[in-house]
């Protein structure tokens, strides 16, 4: 199975977008699937539906923290990894106009008035309806493909 179909298959089951592109590399992370869903759990709909960072982003960083972070405390390897990740970062806002999920949903608000935007901890109900109106799980698809690209992990899970 590709890793792309697994996360739009999560987020389908209703996963929220961080969980959804982060468990579609639970086996790259070396974590269980319930550890990495509680770990993730928190940042969907740009933290706890506050709309900050896309959880879809927030997930990339934790598999290149995992893949690539530091454990050293030196200012030259936090720096490079930093850059990287920002990299990672602009790349993301390149490909989908913003890395700040309310922005994200504004621009598909403009066709759809049913995209709920407002930050309410109440997490909305996932309809048919939901999944046509939100651009959500066409990220979900490209984070886990900018993840692999960037990471160099195989897009087919092992």
């Amino acid at each position: 199975m590709k890793r792309t179909d697994k996360a739009k298959e999560l987020f389908m089951k209703g996963y929220n977008c961080t969980q959804s592109v982060l468990g579609a590399f639970c086996d790259v992370m070396g974590m269980d699937f319930d550890t990495t869903m509680k770990l993730a759990s928190s940042f969907g709909g740009g933290i706890a539906r506050m709309r900050h960072v896309c959880g879809t982003c927030t997930a990339m960083f934790m598999v290149a923290g995992m893949v690539r972070g530091y454990t050293v405390h030196e200012a030259k390897v936090k720096s490079e990894y930093y850059a990287f990740v920002q990299g990672m970062a602009k790349d993301f806002e390149a490909r989908n106009g913003s890395i700040i999920c309310r922005e994200l949903l504004d621009s598909r608000s403009k066709f759809s008035k049913t995209v709920d935007n407002g930050n309410s901890p109440d997490a909305n109900e996932r309809t048919a309806e939901y999944y046509r109106a939100r651009p959500c799980l066409a990220i979900v698809e490209d984070a886990v493909k900018m993840t692999c690209e960037k990471l160099d992990i195989p897009m087919e899970l092992s």
